[in-house]
């Protein structure tokens, strides 16, 4: 697979992307979003098997989700064939996938398990215990780069390019590095729109007024919940675009062409 090498602005440029799809049909990609949310929810909560389950499903449900994406840009009718494509045919990579993503899971567990005691924050934490915790999750977040990394376009490249599941993340780890500049990008803009800004906006309305705080802080959670997340989802998909395949855009005024 030949993967474009993309630079930094590409990851503001695919949340801008993310927004403007998800404001063409918002019931749609918020319904998109929030199926995936819900059947991540109630597969984590089946006692004993339901963390070991849901890692299976997980490449899957990212094919759905893309799918979903990539109908509502081209124009195309939602329908079981439109986002199950690449599903049942590649049922057996995806599943492979799932089982890959298990055992990377599991790991990442272990890892952040052997990083010491858990830090009780029920009572506050002191400037300690606060560095303690600020260095696991830093930690934390560099051990779990590689399975991010490798797992990001895996999916698709399975279920559109019949990339078998270990070539999948080979791909999938490489377009990744390859392209490291517009995903820093891409995390620095989430970490800004997502915590930061929102963070600011909520201390300067706690001194203002506490009426004012709870408001905006009502209003902020909605906007996260109901417009970035899905501006996140379809990112994952036009991500995957811009690195692996040409750019297709169906206009509204033309019918929409089904895939081959």
């Amino acid at each position: 697979m030949d993967a474009r090498r993309l630079p930094a602005r590409h990851g503001v440029l695919w949340l801008l992307a993310g927004f403007a799809l998800f404001r063409r049909h918002p019931p749609l990609m918020t319904a998109l979003t929030f199926g995936y949310l819900l059947t991540v929810i109630v597969v984590n909560l089946i006692p004993k098997i339901g963390p070991f389950l849901l890692p299976l499903l997980l490449p899957t449900l990212t094919v759905l989700l893309a799918n979903g994406s990539r109908a509502i840009e081209r124009g195309q009718t939602f329908d079981g064939d439109t986002l199950g494509f690449g599903i049942s045919a590649q049922r057996v990579g995806l599943l492979r996938l799932g089982g890959l993503h298990l055992v990377g899971s599991s790991l990442l567990v272990l890892g952040g398990a052997a990083l010491g005691e858990p830090i009780n924050i029920s009572d506050g934490m002191d400037q300690e215990e606060a560095l303690a915790l600020a260095t696991d999750l830093g930690i934390l977040l560099v051990l779990a780069s590689p399975l991010l990394m490798a797992f990001w376009f895996a999916p698709l490249l399975t279920a559109w390019n019949g990339v078998g599941a270990g070539k999948s993340l080979f791909f999938s780890f490489v377009a990744s590095w390859r392209n490291w500049r517009a995903f820093a990008m891409y995390g620095l803009v989430l970490a800004l729109v997502g915590a930061l800004v929102p963070g600011l906006i909520l201390i300067v309305a706690g001194l203002l007024s506490q009426t004012l705080l709870d408001i905006l802080s009502v209003a902020l959670r909605m906007l996260l919940i109901f417009v970035l997340a899905p501006t996140m989802v379809a990112s994952v998909y036009l991500s995957y675009r811009d690195v692996f395949a040409a750019p297709v855009t169906v206009p509204a005024s033309v019918p929409a062409q089904a895939d081959e």
